[in-house]
């Protein structure tokens, strides 16, 4: 058998249980109505005792009941299965909607047994509605052939045998599902609510004793009588219940009554609190009646398959044949009718609109009401309901003792019982029938049997054992066969259930059982459940051809739903015996698939027949797998799975099948007739919608000569997650500095391509007389090439207007051949304005030739059809309607809008460089393009590095610098001047003032030079007119400055322009832009910043002066072809400081710098006047022949956009500029070089490097040791994750972060205690995504004398080091406790925290930075 949740041992004990009735009274139930649940329903969560109940035999043993449920049901006082035993059609109605409703889960986790030879998959994703999945079996296999073998489950089969068990009626021949006991519920709020409890024990006593009804039925009449006071918090005065219970107690006792208060949430509560609704999992197993009058409103399961009630039993007239009998073929109307009938009752019915929604359920509980009524079960069960049956249990002992002597006492006369008098073995033949014997209520016999069934609800297995043996031998003695055989089953079960196994398992007393409730008493019912228990106990002793066998044996005609169930059970005990018989497996599953179609279980007959075809395909047994193909396409047919239909018939289809021609004929039109009324569309090639991409706008235009076009989006070009979020981020600026610094709330990401990754929920935008361009990928599932023409797009178009849409196809392509996989793309050119849908795709589908030529000729075959592009929308998962159900979003990507004419831009780059040097400043030139037909406004660029680019500031023209491409090569990008003749290299600055404004605030720039409202690297670029006409370009210079780390660096630019005509439905485009450059090593520079002790010597030092010391060092690799470097000039920024003079000035007037050389230069920096605060002052010292306006464009363009800076008050606010040039030989040619590198000291005595501190240090190193890493950059999609690099130790030390609480002031009386104790509280926080070691040390840091004096006061009690390990983010918390000597203010800051990553283990422990100094008073009270 398949596996199951529970155990053996929890199946039968919970198969068994204790039942109680419930009688409430009217008030009670409008109680627990409000709740929407009656009492026994309020109950039921709570009915599994979590803890243990002790009791004590008849021999004064304490015994322990453990995991013990009760059952407590409303009191039903009319039948509800016939006393026959034959099922009636409500139960089976029922039992089969139960089966229905549990099918298996799609999508799960596949189930795979290795059974001999085979690998069996035992799961539904067989069943997915694409194509059958043993059409695929050698790819599930190998996908499945390195996941973890797990053993089958048969839910549906669990959830009918607890159906089954928990709807069998009570019988007379035993006492199991007798009631014990009955709880009388009144509500306080009752006028007098004992009298109402007395009327509650009268109507109790009438329904038990009266015998007017045959149900319920009576475990013994003195029932135990339970009164249950209940109480509404949210109403009912409480004084007065308790008052009310402990009259109670007064009449009926302490342990006879019970006050239970509940609903003590009121609407006030607040609806957003979530209270769990444990009573959901139990309300659909709630009652018969309601089961049922679900049952019959119930016309369609999944919308999958009807299925139709004849007399109570579901049945399908297609099925009602042998299941290895093929349909005889004839030319009356056979399998095409009953083919077109199905076709015919699949249309769905109207559903009743009646069915009430979901509601939930203990509204009015709160958790507390929830322990109150466990306390309750709880309280009733060992307080009232053990000692109950523990005292009959006595009391029956006694009686079976007195009445017949003590020869036959329970606890003597074993050896009697077991040695002598034993009744001859007959066969139940022999037998004569008197099933229909009935022995009084106070027989003997019938009290031994009592006895039996009270020891084994209480799990007194061996006094259970004992008295079911003696009660058999008395039943046989007597030929009671039907209660002979109910004491057989039971005693079988307890010996099964023994501690400790002290007998084997009595199988033969199971098979006598069955054979007598089928064969004597013909009740089924008994038989079935008996045969479910003794196969689940040989099971589990894994005698698995024992259970088959008597699994098969319980099967027969009168109910095909249990033969199903059976027979599959049987075929998974087939295949879990130690020598695995395959072939029974699957013969077995046929034989259950064709009873679970007979019984109308579509789906189930679907997967058994598609799980046996595992075992029989491919193994030449042509007729059974025609057999199975055959049931598997009419079965999928009327599940409407017509893919699933026409593949299977296709594979009856076959050139070597055996089967007669009439045998043929009749296959192929059914083939034939599925195929013409299931898929008008072509079957091949498939189609993976779901990769279908459609990209708006015109194809990139290709490099002109010189020029270089703008990247911007192609679908030759993978979609990166990242690079949209990066793209949406830089568009998200640019449309804040275009709206004012606010993003409109109906603002949408431009989105060019769209695939399955990107948001489709909305309608895409596309623009009149742009093309919009379909790929649609293709495979091919067979071996052979197939060859498709004449394709077209079928797309359907609703003018603005809303007309009536018109289809129309749009053909392009030729001939192609597909042999794997394939993309196609289509395009489609509108001409107006309106609501495109792109429905599929039209096309000739032919095979190659034999040639292998992919033309079709006149004399080929050649089908022409179609296939619908349907693309299912992203899973939704938001609100938790959507989380518990399974629905999709909308994919409109295939639905654009088009909308009226833009604004079209192509931008074009000349003379744009692919490596730099750091620093290095190059001219190039942008060339905007407007190709469309409308007016172009507001071009604006974004960009990741807006450090790396200026288009230069209007406001300060540079007339010496060339205005285009046509300029000398080696023209300076700078405005120069001559340094006037005989003039001392850096003798004298010349001093220049300058507004940021004039270049715009920061990073957020307008080109024009004036500050705007734009964003965070926004640069307006400025047009001749503002607008670009159509037709028209323009050309801008264009200032790029090389990065200041080396690398490969990947930088973005995001083009923005809106339409001059306002009010379209696209408010704004974009066009992209990357480019890769390449940034060698220049120079390093360091500088100093020193307090100056000489005396003023010129009046511009009378201020202050300081002096300023710059280390400049060649870092460049000689494979870049610099042979010397030349430091032209220096000058200074500031609002306070400038450069005045160079001290040490090089005697050839510049600086010159081999490879790996440094030079030192000193100047004098003196402090600006105070009215020229407001500006920057910018002061150039020449060290060569010319003199470099740094005020200008590019230079105070660059330096306004430096990256990284942040203004604060300093001591010191000087940036210093270093204007060098470096001489390259390039195909024998002197090419000069020419950049700026900038150093910003804030703090006198501190030194500023111009790199960071990760690019100074490479600089120590040879180039081979980060060559490796650095220079590996350009990847468009690396393939493997980055390296790990070591983390820096500036990382190191903030791993941890710590935190001390304590209070702010202690007061503590020293004169009566000297010591004071203050308990503080150290918390430590994992700032990483790693686990961390951490180490505590509370002692002090040194040991001197002095240390001693200033901290002996104040030290640490307890543990003074501690040893620590903290998961990823995870916050921990250590309780220290500090103590003082002395009143005063102290710093208990003192704790050390050492931390390294776990993973590294020979790294030594970080010391972690702490916070500031945490001062606590300790004041003297007295």
């Amino acid at each position: 058998m398949a596996q199951c949740v529970q155990s053996v041992q929890e199946f039968i004990q919970d198969s068994f249980v204790p039942m109680v009735a419930v009688l409430c009274s009217e008030d009670a139930e409008k109680l627990t109505r409000k709740n929407n649940l009656n009492f026994s329903e309020l109950l039921r969560p709570f009915c599994r005792l979590t803890s243990e109940g002790h009791m004590r035999d008849p021999n004064n043993q304490v015994q322990v009941v453990k995991n013990l449920r009760i059952s407590v049901n409303n009191v039903v006082t009319r039948p509800s299965v016939p006393a026959s035993g034959v099922p009636g059609h409500a139960h089976r109605r029922l039992l089969s909607e139960v089966v229905l409703t549990c099918q298996p889960a799609e999508g799960g986790v596949a189930n795979v047994i290795t059974a001999g030879d085979y690998d069996l998959n035992i799961s539904d994703r067989s069943l997915k509605a694409s194509v059958p999945w043993y059409s695929d079996w050698r790819d599930t296999l190998t996908e499945l052939s390195t996941s973890k073998h797990y053993t089958a489950t048969t839910p549906w089969f669990e959830a009918y045998r607890e159906s089954f068990l928990q709807s069998m009626p009570a019988s007379d021949h035993e006492f199991l599902n007798h009631y014990l006991a009955c709880l009388l519920v009144v509500s306080s709020s009752e006028a007098v609510p004992v009298e109402k409890f007395l009327k509650l024990s009268q109507e109790q006593h009438r329904i038990q004793h009266s015998g007017e009804y045959t149900n319920p039925k009576w475990f013994i009449p003195n029932t135990l009588k339970y009164y249950v006071l209940l109480h509404d918090m949210s109403q009912g005065d409480e004084q007065r219940a308790d008052s009310v219970y402990e009259d109670m107690k007064q009449r009926y006792g302490a342990q006879g009554c019970y006050l239970l208060k509940v609903n003590s949430r009121t609407a006030a509560a607040g609806a957003d609190e979530q209270i769990p609704d444990p009573w959901s999992q139990y309300l659909h197993k709630n009652s018969l009646q309601s089961q049922v009058h679900l049952a019959t409103r119930l016309h369609i399961v999944d919308n999958d398959i009807v299925c139709h009630l004849s007399d109570g039993v579901l049945v399908n007239s297609l099925d009602n044949t042998h299941p290895l009998q093929l349909d005889t073929p004839s030319d009356t109307p056979g399998s095409l009718d009953a083919l077109r009938a199905v076709a015919v009752e699949t249309k769905p019915p109207p559903i009743a609109t009646g069915v009430a929604a979901a509601t939930s359920h203990g509204a009015c509980l709160t958790l507390n009401d929830h322990d109150r009524i466990r306390l309750f079960i709880q309280e009733f069960t060992f307080r009232g309901l053990l000692p109950h049956i523990e005292k009959n249990i006595r009391q029956l002992n006694d009686q079976l003792v007195s009445r017949k002597g003590l020869s036959r006492s329970l606890f003597s006369a074993t050896k009697k019982w077991f040695g002598g008098g034993k009744v001859p073995e007959k066969s139940i033949a022999e037998l004569k029938n008197t099933s229909g014997l009935l022995y009084p209520p106070e027989a003997p016999e019938l009290q031994i049997r009592k006895m039996a069934d009270l020891c084994f609800l209480v799990q007194l297995y061996d006094l259970a054992y004992s008295c079911y043996h003696t009660a058999k031998k008395d039943f046989l003695s007597d030929q009671a066969m039907l209660y002979a055989a109910g004491a057989l089953e039971m005693a079988a079960v307890s010996a099964f259930l023994q501690v400790g196994a002290p007998r084997p398992y009595p199988a033969h007393y199971m098979d006598t059982a069955i054979q007598t409730y089928r064969d004597v008493s013909k009740n089924m019912i008994l038989a079935e459940r008996c045969a479910l228990l003794s196969a689940e106990v040989l099971k589990s002793q894994a005698k698995y051809s024992d259970a088959a066998t008597l699994l098969i044996k319980m099967t027969s005609e009168d109910s095909d739903l249990r033969s199903a169930l059976l027979l599959e059970q049987a075929a998974h005990c087939f295949i879990n015996m130690r020598n695995p018989m395959v072939r029974k497996f699957a013969f077995h599953m046929i034989l259950a698939g064709h009873r679970f179609s007979k019984a109308g279980q579509k789906r189930h007959a679907l997967r058994c027949y598609c799980q046996a075809m595992q075992v029989y395909k491919g193994k030449g047994w042509s007729l059974a797998e025609d057999h199975i193909n055959f049931t598997i396409g009419r079965q999928s047919f009327t599940l409407r799975q017509p893919e699933n239909a026409v593949t299977a018939f296709r594979h009856i289809l076959t050139n070597d099948s055996q089967q007669t021609s009439t045998q043929q004929g009749a296959f192929l039109r059914e083939y034939l007739y599925v195929y013409k009324v299931a898929l008008p569309q072509l079957p091949l090639p498939c189609i993976n919608s779901s990769a279908t991409r459609v990209y708006f706008g015109h194809e990139r235009r290709l490099a002109e000569g010189e020029k270089q076009a703008a990247t911007h989006v192609s679908l030759d070009q993978e979609f990166d997650r990242d690079l949209a979020a990066m793209w949406q981020d830089l568009e998200e600026q640019v449309v804040a500095a275009a709206k004012r610094g606010v993003v409109p709330a109906t603002f949408q990401p431009t989105q060019c391509c769209l695939n399955s990754q990107t948001d489709n929920l909305r309608f895409p935008l596309a623009v009149v007389e742009e093309p919009i361009i379909v790929e649609v990928v293709f495979r091919n599932p067979l071996k052979v090439p197939l060859v498709l023409s004449d394709l077209s797009l079928l797309w359907k178009f609703t003018l603005k207007d809303f007309n009536r849409p018109q289809p129309q196809e749009d053909s392009v392509g030729d001939a192609v051949a597909i042999s794997n996989e394939k993309e196609a793309r289509l395009k489609l050119l509108p001409h107006q304005t309106g609501q495109l849908n792109i429905l599929g795709l039209v096309y000739n589908l032919a095979s190659t030739s034999s040639t292998g030529d992919t033309t079709i000729n006149s004399t080929g075959t050649s089908v022409r059809g179609r296939q619908d592009l349907e693309i299912q929308g992203p899973r939704l998962n938001q609100t938790k309607e959507e989380k518990t159900s399974v629905s999709h979003g909308p994919d409109r990507r295939l639905d654009p809008t088009i909308t009226p004419p833009m604004p079209l831009l192509e931008v074009f780059f000349l003379q744009f460089p692919t490596a730099l040097l750091c620093g290095e400043i190059r001219k190039a030139y942008v060339e905007f393009c407007n190709v469309s037909r409308v007016t172009l406004c507001g071009l604006r660029v974004a960009s990741t590095h807006p450090d790396f680019f200026t288009f230069g500031s209007s406001s300060l023209a540079t007339p010496l610098t060339p205005l285009s491409p046509t300029s000398f090569e080696n023209c300076s990008a700078y405005k120069t001047l001559a340094t006037p003749p005989g003039a001392t290299p850096g003798s004298v600055a010349a001093v220049t003032l300058v507004s940021e404004g004039d270049f715009g605030s920061g990073i957020g720039l307008r080109g024009g030079g004036v500050s705007g409202t734009g964003g965070k690297g926004i640069t307006e670029i400025p047009l001749g007119e503002g607008t670009l006409k159509p037709g028209e370009s323009t050309q801008l210079p264009l200032w790029l400055r090389g990065p200041d780390q080396e690398g490969v660096h990947e930088i973005h630019f995001l083009f923005y322009y809106e339409s001059a005509e306002q009010g379209g439905k696209i408010s704004h485009r974009v066009l992209r832009h990357t480019v890769f450059i390449c940034a060698s090593r220049s120079l390093s520079v360091r500088a100093t910043a020193c307090r100056s002790n000489t005396l003023p010597e010129e009046e511009e030092e009378r201020n202050g002066s300081m002096l300023v010391f710059v280390d400049v060092e060649n870092i460049n690799s000689s494979e870049a072809g610099v042979r010397e470097f030349h430091i032209a000039q220096v000058s200074s920024s500031s609002k306070q400081w400038r450069l005045h003079k160079c001290i040490n000035p090089a005697e050839d007037k510049d600086c010159k710098l081999t490879s790996r050389e440094r030079g030192k230069l000193c100047f004098r920096a003196t402090r600006c006047k105070p009215l020229q605060v407001e500006k920057y002052t910018f002061a150039d010292l020449s060290l060569g022949n010319e003199l470099i306006i740094t005020s200008t464009t590019p230079c105070a363009d660059f330096f306004f956009r430096r990256s990284g800076v942040v203004r604060k008050c300093n001591e010191v606010d000087l940036d210093i500029i270093i204007l060098w040039k470096a001489f390259v030989v390039e195909d024998n040619k002197q090419v000069i070089l020419e950049g700026q590198l900038h150093v910003a000291l804030q703090t006198i005595d501190k030194e500023a490097c111009s790199l960071t501190q990760k690019e100074s240090f490479r600089c120590l190193l040879p180039n081979s040791v980060w060559e490796a890493q650095e220079m590996v950059l350009l990847k468009f999609k690396p393939e493997l994750p980055p390296p790990m690099t070591r983390p820096s130790m500036e990382q190191l030390s903030h791993l941890i972060k710590t935190n001390l609480q304590y209070p702010e002031s202690y007061s503590h009386p020293f004169n009566q205690k000297s010591l004071c104790m203050v308990p503080v509280t150290l918390t430590l926080s994992n700032c990483s995504l790693a686990q961390v070691d951490v180490i505590i040390d509370l002692r002090h840091k040194t040991t001197s004398p002095e240390s001693l004096e200033v901290h002996g006061s104040f030290t640490w009690l307890g543990q003074t080091q501690f040893k620590l390990q903290l998961g990823a983010q995870e916050v921990m918390r250590v309780q220290l406790q500090a103590c003082f000597l002395h009143a005063g203010v102290y710093n208990l800051g003192t704790p050390r925290v050492f931390a390294k990553l776990a993973d590294q283990g020979a790294m030594c422990e970080t010391s972690q930075q702490t916070a500031t100094p945490a001062l606590i008073i300790i004041i003297n009270s007295t």
